[in-house]
């Protein structure tokens, strides 16, 4: 693929003002790359040598020709909680254009107040856009759909949480910020014909093939519907606690978007929260699959308006809908761990099969991402003895090539991901460096990056703001 320079539109704003104000980043006083991913910089046919050489643009000090630097209008249910929100610490510079015709949302997060930040500063301390990096690569690398990061650079300006921090902006790279909490906003805060552009809009961006369909909004739910639920599926299936499920973290195109107080697990334990600020256990692990479907209520409740003009006709379309959501979703995970577990030919009681491995390392507290690992390698398992043996009887020769390509043998790790954040807030990235290479092979084990914490502590995230 040819490599050149940014090749910028700025389709989100040609929208109704209503969704976005101009806004300019806030400058950076001394800019500093500290990491950059060449590989995303290769598949968006962009100059690493250049961008490399002028970390300006990735502070926004230098805004490159094209863009229309814009913060985003959205709201959300926060908590279950609706709250009016919008990006209050990160500016859209505009959609990127691949030299094959891909477009990709350029937004800089960590780049200072806008009229959202809601008494916010609108900044980014270094740990936390550093933690978005490894994260959302580690995602990438296990073929789960996620939002990516092209850089991190320090910004030379302090950052003021429970101790002074270094500032940081991070660059991410997205399909579109589109989310669920945008639909929110247009039902709440705008006209009827800001709703049908917006869903217009988020048609011709990500499903462009309904745009001449009969009730294209309402096939436009069941797409959105269908992709969550197969992302969330792929989360479960790895381990992975989110954390803020809220509406306006849900993105329309199915990506992974927001790595704030999110986590993998070690112990398996279905009631895992890692989220500091999740004091009901709302987000925990156990519990995505259903905030899902919650969300896309709360996105289907937005879409009435434009589904039928009989409101209790087009609920009754819609609740059809996230019973859809329920279903596929369930398709789409057991699928994933009859893969999982080397089943090439599932029969109804295999079910049972999957219930008793799980009850079994809850009980036993095993290590999740460790144990199925085992598995694919043919390890005997002490506490699964005799449930070994009865899975044992399903596999065929090819089980095992299946188990190894779906289990992997590194995720980040909580306590090898911290390490890294805190040598790099001494200077030092050596340890972030290695930690992401064993993260670009998944599903190879490595000796250190492999192996779970020698001691099981209780585990905190936190949002960064």
């Amino acid at each position: 693929m040819p490599t050149k320079n940014w090749n910028f539109q700025n389709t989100y704003a040609a929208l109704p003002k209503i969704f976005y104000t101009h806004q300019n980043p806030t400058k950076s006083p001394t800019p500093q790359i500290v990491i950059f991913n060449d590989t995303l910089a290769t598949e968006l046919g962009l100059n690493s040598d250049t961008l490399r050489s002028n970390p300006n643009i990735f502070t926004g000090n230098i805004l490159p020709q094209g863009t229309t630097p814009i913060a985003q209008a959205y709201a959300g249910y926060q908590f279950g909680h609706f709250a009016m929100l919008g990006d209050g610490r990160a500016i859209l510079l505009g959609e990127h254009i691949t030299p094959d015709g891909l477009k990709f949302d350029i937004q800089l997060k960590g780049s200072g107040r806008t009229p959202y930040s809601r008494g916010g500063d609108g900044l980014a301390a270094l740990a936390p856009m550093l933690r978005e990096y490894i994260i959302s690569e580690a995602m990438h690398q296990l073929g789960i759909p996620t939002t990516r990061s092209l850089a991190v650079a320090l910004t030379g300006q302090d950052v003021i949480r429970e101790r002074i921090l270094q500032g940081a902006i991070l660059t991410r790279i997205a399909s579109s910020h589109l989310r669920v909490g945008t639909f929110n906003f247009a039902a709440a805060y705008g006209a009827y014909d800001d709703l049908k552009k917006l869903a217009d809009y988020a048609i011709d961006r990500h499903y462009s093939h309904l745009a001449d369909a009969d009730n294209k909004y309402l096939l436009f739910l069941r797409e959105v519907a269908q992709k969550q639920a197969a992302l969330i599926a792929q989360w479960q299936l790895v381990g992975f606690v989110h954390g803020v499920m809220n509406t306006d973290n849900m993105a329309i195109s199915g990506e992974t978007i927001d790595y704030g107080p999110c986590a993998f697990m070690d112990t398996y334990d279905p009631d895992t929260v890692f989220s500091s600020i999740d004091h009901t256990a709302r987000y925990a692990y156990k519990n995505q699959p259903t905030i899902g479907a919650w969300n896309l209520a709360r996105l289907a409740e937005s879409l009435l308006p434009l589904i039928g003009i009989n409101q209790e006709k087009a609920a009754e379309l819609v609740r059809a809908e996230i019973a859809n959501y329920t279903t596929h979703y369930e398709k789409y995970w057991h699928e994933g761990m009859y893969r999982k577990l080397g089943i090439a030919h599932p029969k109804p009681n295999d079910v049972e099969l999957i219930t008793e491995l799980l009850s079994a390392m809850k009980v036993h507290k095993l290590d999740y991402t460790n144990t199925f690992h085992k598995l694919s390698n043919d390890e005997s398992i002490l506490e699964i003895d005799i449930w070994q043996q009865k899975w044992c009887k399903k596999l065929t020769k090819q089980s095992m090539e299946v188990m190894k390509a779906h289990n992997p043998a590194v995720i980040p790790r909580n306590h090898h991901v911290e390490e890294a954040l805190k040598s790099a807030e001494d200077g030092d990235y050596a340890e972030m460096h290695n930690l992401l290479a064993a993260l670009h092979n998944p599903y190879t084990y490595h000796p250190k990056y492999s192996k779970p914490p020698e001691e099981i502590t209780c585990y905190r995230t936190f949002c960064g703001t």
